[in-house]
């Protein structure tokens, strides 16, 4: 059962930062800068990944491995930090350059959920 919400939150996962990293493009090249509603959609992808980790180590304490699990845990753990880093890098910046960067980081994080779910399985 666990397993199975575990898969299917990840398929949420590289959906919603797809989604957001589209809508981030969009307002980039509209020469828009960051919002608080983008601001905010971050967080919750965020919040998906850490939720995620934390099914994901119920699993593995439980003996539910993948057979990659090395390389998955490593992408796990770069998910959680990466936009967290970013955010410290860029100091708030909420220019347009700005909106670029979270849209090409989240995009990024689409690529990297899409190869989470590779490694799971």
């Amino acid at each position: 059962m666990l397993t199975q919400i575990h898969a299917t939150l990840a398929n949420t996962t590289w959906l919603f930062f797809l989604v957001v990293g589209l809508w981030g493009l969009l307002r980039a090249v509209r020469g828009r800068g960051m919002s608080s509603s983008y601001l905010g959609a971050l967080v919750v992808g965020e919040g998906i990944y850490v939720l995620q980790a934390v099914l994901g180590f119920i699993l593995w304490f439980g003996g539910d491995r993948p057979g990659r699990g090395g390389i998955h845990l490593l992408y796990g753990i770069f998910a959680i930090v990466f936009l967290p880093f970013l955010f410290g890098v860029l100091r708030g910046d909420d220019s347009n350059r700005g909106q670029w960067v979270f849209a090409l980081a989240t995009l990024f994080l689409f690529g990297v959920a899409l190869r989470l779910v590779d490694t799971g399985v």
